[in-house]
């Protein structure tokens, strides 16, 4: 399949370009703060930070509808503040505390907003795809027009599932954007080492799905990307596979050293292609905002960090009798 022709970036006015700056900012802050709180030993298990990707669900979600979906693996914090999840609900649960989305018992990787239409957080490689396709098929048989954006990785890019999950969306024409974060690294393992293919969008074409590759450091290009995804899954010709190339900055996880890869190598991208930056230097250059005006952003999403920390601390953990709540159960009948 022949690569499509990158989207026109969109024009966007100086209030969008605020938006998307602020955004981001959140995210990169709220990471930084997780990632304190993990060190301090206040956050337990696992926990993946956004750091570097954010253009990517800011991105996307500027092209989202109401009622649109979400779904993605474990490095999610960035796709649940972005999609309007509380900032406090969202550190309250990484804290494992009661204040938290899934009431301190999920963590990481098993938080859900039916508000938001956020579907988690999974923390089995590819889990989420089918699921997602899924999503997308309900959405279809209630013919409400919307679409489901599936989240995940270049390693679970290799996943057998992902494949089952291209055909029967093919088959079914759902309408699912499925976007692969390709952050170059599957884990610890270069994309280099890990596939032949030169790039992972190109393989719909054994399913006949549409899709193009992306400048992911690059908000604007991800929005005008997708814009087109979902036009073409909300005129019934989904699905659409999304390739956003783009770079995180911390280790596969907090665990990870990231010695597989030199310091210059992450510093020439935060130097040289930083998301953030690009769009305050488009602010500034642009004269849309002052540094005044930059400041006073960057003071609000200090403020509003803080206090999810403030409040993840000071919520209470979950009582014990919280662990028999939300569950399955099965009666086990007594004996005569």
């Amino acid at each position: 399949m022949a690569p499509r022709k990158s989207a026109k970036k969109p024009n966007v006015s100086a209030d969008e370009l605020k938006a998307y700056y602020r955004d981001m900012l959140l995210i990169r802050r709220f990471e930084e703060k997780a990632g304190q709180l993990y060190g301090m030993g206040l956050i337990g298990g696992f926990c993946h930070l956004y750091i570097g990707q954010e253009a990517v669900v800011v991105g996307l979600e500027a092209a989202a509808e109401e009622g649109d979906k979400r779904i993605t693996s474990y490095r999610d914090h960035g796709h649940m503040l972005a999609c309007g999840m509380d900032p406090n609900g969202v550190m309250a649960e990484l804290t494992g505390r009661e204040g938290g989305y899934s009431k301190g018992k999920g963590g990481s990787m098993h938080m859900f907003s039916k508000e938001k239409h956020f579907y988690g957080g999974h923390g089995i490689v590819a889990a989420q795809v089918p699921l997602g396709a899924g999503l997308a098929f309900a959405d279809k048989y209630k013919g409400n027009d919307r679409v489901t954006f599936t989240y995940f990785g270049d390693g679970a890019a290799n996943q057998g599932q992902v494949y089952e999950a291209y055909n029967m969306a093919e088959l079914w024409n759902l309408p699912v954007v499925f976007v692969i974060e390709n952050n170059q690294y599957a884990m610890g393992t270069s994309t280099k080492r890990s596939t032949h293919s030169p790039s992972y969008w190109e393989r719909g074409a054994a399913y006949g799905i549409k899709g193009e590759e992306v400048d992911g450091m690059d908000v604007l290009a991800v929005k005008a990307a997708g814009q087109k995804a979902v036009e073409v899954c909300r005129a019934g010709e989904g699905p659409y596979i999304l390739e956003i190339k783009t770079y995180r900055y911390r280790g596969h996880s907090m665990s990870d050293p990231a010695k597989y890869r030199t310091r210059e190598e992450v510093q020439k991208m935060r130097d040289e292609r930083d998301p953030i930056e690009a769009v305050r230097s488009m602010l500034l250059t642009g004269k849309h905002a002052s540094e005044e005006d930059l400041k006073a952003i960057d003071k609000e999403i200090k403020d509003i960090v803080n206090e999810s920390a403030e409040f993840a601390k000071t919520s209470p953990e979950p009582a014990v009798e919280e662990l028999w709540t939300d569950i399955y159960a099965t009666e086990v009948p007594q004996e005569a």
